[in-house]
């Protein structure tokens, strides 16, 4: 199952009696009204964790799509493991050889943004630097899995989940808008020097190139990150799927 939010205390609990997991129910404060004490209730006997927003907050959460006084991110938890990420229907991002922390963070809060199920960073940080990536991505940990892996075990793995590997470089043929970006997608960037090690852009599926008219080689990453998971979620209508 991929990341989706729900709106509205009965659309939540109707989602949980079905099944289905949820990461984090975010609740408008002062919100008084039996379905949401209900769906409160059954938050605490789950462990799902609850969090209370004010009113502009929660209407920024919300958007214009949603109704009612609570919210629900339903999906894989943070904690779910690479396999779990893997096998899932929506979107995961592979980092490679991205050397800066802060540009790391900036693109792992773009992919939660996105609705991603996960993000995979092969870099050469430290401990420090990647509490210091975590920092710069607003600690989005708290909402989708970030791993620390090899490139080439996180191909393989979803090579053989049956996902689709696109990558993200200025040598690919088409443009984002021009492929299908939907369904279970790992999607691969490269550092800010040397892009996508020849190695890991061998075992792509697809390249796609976002366009440039500039001087400067080429966009920051936590942009390209940006563009393309901005074109997939305007193929799937908007949603997060």
């Amino acid at each position: 199952m991929s990341r989706r939010q729900l709106s509205g205390a009965r659309a939540i609990g109707a989602a949980l009696e079905r099944g289905e997991p949820a990461r984090l129910i975010v609740v408008r404060e002062g919100a008084q009204a039996a379905p949401v004490a209900r769906l409160l209730a059954r938050a605490r006997e789950a462990g799902i964790p609850v969090q209370r927003a004010g009113a502009r907050d929660f209407e920024r959460l919300r958007g214009s799509a949603g109704d009612g006084d609570a919210l629900a991110m339903m999906g894989p938890r943070p904690d779910a493991s690479m396999d779990e990420v893997l096998h899932a229907s929506g979107s995961a991002w592979l980092l490679c050889g991205v050397a800066y922390p802060g540009n790391a963070g900036f693109a792992v809060r773009t992919a939660e943004v996105s609705g991603a199920d996960g993000v995979f960073l092969d870099s050469p940080f430290d401990r420090d630097q990647r509490r210091d990536a975590l920092r710069a991505s607003m600690r989005a940990d708290r909402f989708l899995p970030v791993f620390w892996k090899p490139a080439d075990v996180v191909l393989a793995a979803a090579a053989h989940c049956g996902r689709r590997i696109v990558g993200i470089e200025d040598v690919g043929a088409v443009a984002p808008w021009e492929i299908d970006l939907t369904g279970p997608v790992l999607f691969v960037v490269g550092g800010e020097a040397d892009g996508i090690p020849q190695q890991a852009l061998a075992r792509c599926d697809h390249v796609v190139r976002i366009p440039m008219a500039g001087f400067i080689r080429s966009y920051n990453l936590q942009a390209a990150v940006a563009a393309v998971s901005a074109e997939r979620l305007r193929q799937q209508g908007g949603a997060a799927r």
